[in-house]
């Protein structure tokens, strides 16, 4: 394994929990008959994780206790793929120094 591999696999390590999507709050109604927050047309909040999965959008609800964790992991996948790019960029450069 080189020493770049290494590095690689390091800064990956420091990035868990890993997702990729996007975190909305949304606002619904529930099934209760006469329910003031729904008749008022406040709702109620709730969470949806969107992403895509085989070429199709996904939504899944989110408990509001992963709603931290989650934000957590959409970061940290964000930064992942900053990452990704930045190495892609690195390797080509590396390639072409070789080259002359």
């Amino acid at each position: 394994m080189t020493p770049v591999q290494q590095m690689f696999l390091d800064e990956v390590a420091g990035l868990w929990p890993l997702a990729k999507g996007s975190l909305a709050e949304v606002r619904k109604p529930c099934i209760r008959p006469n329910c003031p927050a729904c008749r008022s047309g406040r709702k109620h909040p709730a969470w949806l994780l969107s992403f895509s999965q085989g070429g199709k959008r996904r939504c899944r609800y989110v408990p509001a206790d992963l709603v931290a964790t989650l934000r957590l992991a959409l970061d940290n996948g964000r930064q992942l793929e900053r990452r990704l790019v930045e190495l892609g960029a690195e390797l080509l450069q590396r390639h072409r120094q070789e080259r002359k």
